[in-house]
């Protein structure tokens, strides 16, 4: 989740769709069944998880060259960098989460979209 320092020192958060994909996007693209592949990548994993998502392999993992994957962690700071760096590497297709998954789950009211948000807890 890409930040900059606006005016006061005060920093501005700003969706970047080159590397990000929207909360609702994904649980669209997931009620749709047409979800991308979900990497959870935080190094210590709650039990607060997206429906389908896998631990990543190992540190030096790589997706395959037409694979579409979605990076998510807690709030993106730990997404940014694999996103970063594979996308450096030629793997366009992969992309992380805005806002994590606690951007995730408050964009997602249960009165709105229902009860199937695809998030899941332990």
């Amino acid at each position: 989740m890409p930040t900059f320092q606006g005016a006061g020192d005060k920093p501005i958060v700003q969706f970047d769709p080159r590397i990000e994909v929207s909360p609702f996007l994904l649980f669209k693209r997931l009620r749709e069944n047409r979800g991308p592949r979900l990497i959870d990548v935080r190094a210590a994993p709650s039990a607060r998880t997206l429906r389908g998502g896998e631990r990543l392999p190992s540190a030096d993992w790589r997706p395959e060259d037409d694979e579409e994957i979605v990076f998510f962690d807690e709030d993106g700071s730990e997404a940014l960098p694999w996103v970063e760096k594979l996308q450096t590497e030629g793997f366009e297709r992969v992309k992380m989460l805005f806002g994590g998954l606690d951007l995730y789950e408050f964009s997602l009211n249960p009165e709105v979209v229902g009860d199937d948000t695809f998030l899941e807890s332990g």
